[in-house]
């Protein structure tokens, strides 16, 4: 099976939702990043409802230290997780909804933090080949 099927797979069960219905985005911002799913279908009620459960989870997970997910959906700890853990009483996360689904907003003035949310997100456009811009956007 390819790297790609098998990621979907994975993401699939980590997530609760059918990766070829939805669109990630990772975005670098300047003080952090975020993490955007949406449905691909502006009527697809349920999906976005999906979307939203899991990135409102994440962001309780992640503001635990708890990076359980990304590692189940790519097999191996994802670079930056480490930092993002041992500096997690440094970082902000918040949920929000967006119109087909959500997103996670990760800020932080700790450069240390910032970089690993950096390379973090970084990690994930190249994984999940979103062709989001690898540097950092305003």
């Amino acid at each position: 099976m390819k790297k790609e099927a098998v990621l979907k797979e994975r993401g699939a069960a980590a997530m609760g939702f059918d990766q070829n219905s939805t669109t990630h985005h990772f975005v670098l911002t300047p003080d952090g990043g975020r993490i955007d799913v949406a449905a691909n279908d502006p009527m697809d009620g349920a999906r976005a409802a999906q979307i939203r459960t899991h990135l409102a989870a994440i962001a309780t997970e992640f503001a635990a230290g708890n990076f359980a997910a990304p590692f189940a959906t790519h097999g191996e700890v994802p670079p930056g997780v480490a930092t993002m853990q041992t500096r997690r009483d440094s970082i902000r996360y918040r949920y929000e909804d967006t119109p087909q689904g959500g997103r996670v907003v990760m800020a932080t003035s700790d450069g240390k933090a910032r970089t690993a949310i950096h390379t973090f997100l970084r990690y994930q456009i190249r994984e999940h080949g979103t062709g989001d811009p690898l540097t950092v956007s305003r």
